[in-house]
């Protein structure tokens, strides 16, 4: 009666055998080939940080530099690690042969009794080894490192006692000093001890689920079936051993049909049971084979109860891993079918709904490409060299950042996101207010524009192509509206945060806004059209060449009459440092009050002299004037002191 009451806690210790012993073979394996392919190595780095076994912060890990004392072993040494795995598959071996030793004499003094002593000889000095294994103070996570403390702490625990216990060869025993049947049965119900050793398995099998080197949904799925064949077999394995001390035998399960069962050889009677314990653990059984006695009604009735909970738990863990399996279908499905009712309820015309519908199906099957949501929790260096290694060349392609310094695409390029969109997509619409601008990675878009409700296309956009960039650095509303033609990948950066890298890099800025004015030289006549004010401000722009090269005919004039300071004359372009500065003038004294149609001014590029300023102030306002003031009243003698933005009154 004593031992179906403990085949519970028998079964619980016992984990899947097999499982274990097919991945520390497969670890080997990939512990091998680590040696021979470096993109390996990488992913074993990686993995390695999934360890459940991790050193304190400003502990040193690297085996090169441990500084532990003499003839003390890192628990994280790699050949100590290797020593572990293949403790393991002893404890494989070990944990299935005790139960079968157990049921069948014929198997306990057979060859198996050879390999358990070699099997314990290894555990043994395994014993000895753990002696000089540091370990981890819990209390403070210092590694330690000291004899004393390190033996002081296995032989206080329970550890070494069970240790001991389980690697003592009980059956050897049994054999040289006693041969009576029933002292014989107490020592090889000892040799069950050795089943302690699978809290080595249970460790090496939570590391397992964390390294990235193994699927979680085939490791857990192997696990599930190999917990329920040990299942099988260690139930199998008990009821006929109760079968076989069970007389008279005509009154069991087995010998109720096999009445010679135990004549019948090993394999024999282990099949039967194997077959009674598959039947049962699945069903309630077939019947040809049932209890005949009360142990046996008892064990079955233990076996049936941990069945129900065996295939509770397989059931739940089957299911858990389908469901995580299909969650992002699952969670696609009932966002479309939300969008569909509310479009539905709303009465949304069908193209609005086919929209609606192509950017929540592009948004899931693109989830694990999206920019933002994978690299949301990454540090900003690696995410800043990701994003360059993607959309540095296709950033240095466009018109806008063509000679810019690889410092600000550096930055401009860390900045910005990454989206796609599906055909015939507004990116932009027509009057928005401009807060990003786009490149177009992939793909095309139409820039079109609406004119009495009818809509006209002005021109097509490409790779490297940008769309948004004249509203953005007119900070006026986008001019244009751009539509996908098919599915288009897009980088974008903010009005804002462009802005404020081009005020810190006045350099590269100056470099922007040539690159600018260039393409505004270069649009079509349709696009100038629907933009009336660059007509003049192109217009002023071609004054600029005659002021500059005038610039640069004194200042080689100077350079020439002084030959002794053109080693450190001003290097610096004129035409840098006021024919990209935009200011407003106004043809009135700032103190003066007019009516509100007088007051608007003329917002112009400043050039490169007074005189210039005041010619082209007689051109705009009208009226020449001989003095330039500031708001304030103050007056301007020198142009590079002025700023962008600037309001000047010419009287």
């Amino acid at each position: 009666m004593q031992l179906p009451a403990c085949l519970p806690l028998l079964t619980y210790y016992c984990p899947s055998l097999l499982f274990f012993l097919r991945i520390s073979l497969y670890q080997n394996k990939v512990a091998a080939s680590d040696l021979i392919q470096s993109s390996s190595e990488m992913k074993n780095k990686s993995a390695s940080v999934s360890s459940s076994l991790l050193p304190a912060f400003g502990t040193v890990v690297d085996d090169g530099d441990l500084h532990l004392k003499r003839n003390v072993i890192a628990p994280y040494d790699r050949r100590y690690r290797w020593w572990q795995t293949f403790l393991v598959g002893l404890v494989i071996y070990s944990a299935w042969a005790s139960i079968l030793e157990l049921t069948f004499d014929k198997a306990a003094n057979g060859v198996l009794l050879f390999i358990d002593l070699v099997v314990d000889f290894f555990f043994a000095i395994d014993i000895i080894l753990t002696f000089f294994v540091a370990y981890f103070d819990t209390s403070n996570f210092i590694l330690v490192d000291d004899h004393l403390k390190i033996a002081f702490r296995y032989v206080t625990r329970f550890w070494l006692f069970m240790d001991v216990a389980s690697t003592i060869p009980f059956p050897l025993i049994n054999k040289i000093l006693i041969d009576e049947w029933h002292t014989g049965q107490v020592f090889s119900l000892l040799n069950l001890l050795r089943l302690w050793r699978l809290y080595r398995v249970g460790e090496l099998f939570k590391r397992l689920e964390k390294d990235i080197r193994f699927s979680y949904f085939w490791t857990r799925l192997l696990k599930l079936i190999c917990v329920t064949l040990f299942a099988v077999h260690s139930a199998g394995c008990f009821y006929y051993w109760l079968a076989a001390r069970h007389k008279p035998s005509e009154h069991t399960w087995i010998g109720r049909l096999i009445g010679d069962f135990k004549q019948k050889g090993f394999w024999h009677g282990y099949i039967c049971s194997i077959y009674w314990s598959i039947v049962t653990l699945t069903s309630v059984g077939y019947g040809e084979f049932y209890s005949m006695n009360e142990g046996e009604k008892i064990f079955n009735s233990i076996y049936m109860l941990f069945n129900m909970g065996l295939i509770a738990y397989i059931i739940g863990n089957i299911t858990n891993l389908v469901v995580q399996s299909v969650v992002k279908t699952f969670a696609m499905r009932d966002s479309i079918n939300e969008v569909m009712r509310y479009a539905s309820k709303n009465q949304l015309p069908e193209g609005m709904r086919e929209q609606m519908l192509a950017h929540m199906q592009l948004k899931f099957n693109t989830a694990e490409l999206q920019q933002e949501e994978v690299l949301k929790d990454l540090p900003k260096a690696i995410r800043s060299s990701i994003a360059q290694h993607l959309f540095w060349k296709t950033a240095e392609k466009t018109y806008l950042f063509q000679g810019v310094s690889d410092d600000f695409l550096s930055q401009l390029v860390s900045e910005m996101k990454a989206e796609y969109f599906p055909p015939r997509i507004e990116i932009i619409l027509q009057n928005e207010i401009p807060t990003d601008f786009y490149i177009l990675v992939s793909g095309a878009v139409d820039v079109v524009t609406y004119k009495n409700g009818t809509e006209q296309f002005l021109s097509n956009l490409e790779s490297a192509d940008m769309a948004g960039e004249i509203g953005v650095i007119f900070n006026i509303p986008q001019p244009f509206t751009v539509r996908t033609k098919r599915l288009s990948q897009v980088i974008r950066i903010s009005n804002h945060q462009f802005k404020q890298m081009v005020q810190s890099e006045s350099r590269d800025g100056k470099i922007i806004i040539a690159n600018f004015m260039e393409y505004l030289r270069g649009l079509e006549k349709d696009m100038l059209q629907e933009l009336p004010f660059l007509t003049e401000l192109l217009a002023d722009q071609n004054v600029q060449p005659t002021a500059q090269n005038e610039e640069k005919q004194n200042r080689e004039t100077m350079d020439s009459t002084d030959g002794n300071t053109t080693g450190t004359s001003n290097t610096s372009d004129p035409s840098l440092s006021a024919g990209t500065i935009r200011v407003i003038i106004y043809g009135y004294h700032p103190s003066k009050k007019t009516i509100s149609g007088d007051r608007l001014g003329k917002l112009i590029y400043l050039p490169n002299s007074i005189a210039d300023l005041f010619n082209l102030a007689e051109k705009k306002l009208g009226k020449r004037g001989s003095t330039i003031l500031m708001a304030d009243g103050s007056e301007v003698e020198d142009l590079s002191a002025l700023r962008e933005n600037d309001h000047l009154f010419i009287v």
